[in-house]
């Protein structure tokens, strides 16, 4: 039997033993806040799989925002745009990356996995550079695309601290000298801490600067769903980590945390808060995804239990010291909405009402019927505390009947004129959402 029709038979076998028979009970929305519900865990063969295919952007067509805002295109023709990140000078940087490809595939649920989700298009090698996207100062609106760093591997989060570019490979985090205006940086990067890599079940690295410039912040995910892998591989993994700019000494900050995709700091409180992204298969409702401030020393569970003393049976050996010790995150965003991008909004671009709270990427799910994610939400904050449910922003990623997918966004950011920045990953595009009577931009080809 040749590979092409092995291949068509797995396809086949894990659609008519899933399907999408694992229905949620819940729409995210109502499992969103501080006590999202939590119904009982399943088991099951082989994970239930729902993955629109991919069929990219029609010409013209974009994605649909709320009302009193409107979008353009400013970048096209990318390869896996993921994170964006707005320089001083009104420049945008866009990490076009996707997964090394360097994970050991060991069951035949992993290798079945990997052939469902490559239906989304969301397993394409991505570029391995950072683009830079800028505004053309002849008042035309359109923005220039031109290649910033090449011969990268898997970057993900990026931050400036005065002349220094950092970016944060999958294995490491680089300097670059970075000069005001500059279009292009030659590399290699000069590697200031290493970053755990094995197996890369898990693999961008978020990234952010400590207001004094003196630390930075990074997200590493598990190396795999539940500790499957062995814990051994799991070192310094679901962490958050501080990294000392001087030394390039790192220490863990915060742990027990499955996948913290983004880090920013929340502006009332000046408090560090995270997304994450939780563990799989065991249920369309289980476990929800989160955004939660992060305590320093403090333990948020994985593999043990989850939202808090949740035990995870699968778990093993079972560590009841562990649970005991582990606090809830502060806020659920639904189950499988895959958060990959962070940003609390601090322009006056857009309507009052998405002031002082945070907009969440989400990439969407894959083991989950309905689908969820697969847009850009928006949290209210009071006090410091988001409140109320997510409220969709921007939306249309996928079709309505949710066979085929458009494009799927990630990283979020706050350009100069207060805009709000969208890194649509499988769309291969960049998208600028501003305030409706805003001009308009035109996109960079």
């Amino acid at each position: 039997m040749n590979s092409v029709l092995i291949r068509s038979v797995l396809v086949a076998a894990i659609a008519g033993m899933s399907g999408c028979n694992d229905h949620a009970q819940y729409d995210p929305a109502q499992q969103a806040g501080t006590n999202p519900p939590m119904p009982g865990a399943r088991a099951f063969l082989a994970p239930p799989m729902q993955v629109p295919k991919f069929v990219g952007w029609r010409d013209g067509a974009a994605p649909k925002v709320a009302d009193g805002l409107k979008i353009e295109k400013i970048a096209s023709g990318l390869a896996h745009p993921r994170q964006v990140y707005a320089l001083p000078n009104g420049d945008i940087l866009v990490a076009e990356s996707n997964s090394p490809n360097e994970e050991a595939v060991t069951t035949p649920k992993q290798l079945i996995a990997g052939l469902i989700t490559e239906r989304s298009g969301k397993k394409e090698n991505g570029a391995n550079r950072i683009t830079l996207l800028r505004k053309r100062g002849d008042g035309s609106g359109q923005w220039d695309k031109r290649d910033f760093i090449d011969d990268l591997h898997s970057p993900f989060g990026m931050q400036l601290i005065g002349n220094t570019l950092y970016v944060a490979d999958t294995d490491a985090i680089l300097t670059f000298p970075y000069q005001q205006g500059a279009t292009h940086i030659a590399g290699p990067g000069v590697e200031l801490a290493d970053l755990p890599d094995t197996v890369n079940h898990h693999w961008t690295k978020a990234l952010l600067a400590s207001p004094d410039g003196t630390k930075l912040y990074v997200g590493v995910g598990s190396n795999s769903n539940v500790g499957e892998n062995g814990l051994e591989v799991e070192y310094r993994r679901a962490d958050v980590l501080e990294v000392d700019i001087a030394t390039g000494g790192s220490r863990i900050y915060a742990a027990g945390i499955r996948n913290p995709t983004g880090l920013q700091w929340e502006p009332k409180t000046g408090r560090l808060w995270a997304i994450a992204n939780e563990r799989d298969e065991i249920g369309a409702d289980l476990v929800p995804d989160y955004l939660t401030s992060v305590r320093e020393g403090a333990f948020y569970g994985w593999p043990y239990s989850y939202y808090g003393q949740h035990v995870d049976r699968r778990a093993q050996p079972q560590r009841p010291d562990l649970v005991a010790k582990a606090i809830a995150p502060d806020y659920a965003i639904g189950s499988h909405v895959a958060p990959l991008g962070l940003l609390f909004y601090t322009g006056s671009n857009l309507p009052a009402q998405y002031r002082g709270g945070a907009f969440i990427g989400e990439h969407g799910s894959w083991d989950r019927s309905p689908l969820s994610g697969y847009m850009v939400a928006y949290v209210a904050f009071s006090n410091g505390q988001p409140v109320g449910a997510p409220k969709p922003v921007v939306t249309g990623f996928a079709s309505a009947d949710e066979k085929q997918l458009y494009g799927a966004p990630v990283g979020v950011a706050q350009d100069r004129d207060g805009a709000l920045i969208v890194a649509d990953d499988v769309g291969n595009a960049v998208w600028r959402v501003s305030g409706a009577g805003a001009t308009a931009q035109v996109a960079a080809q």
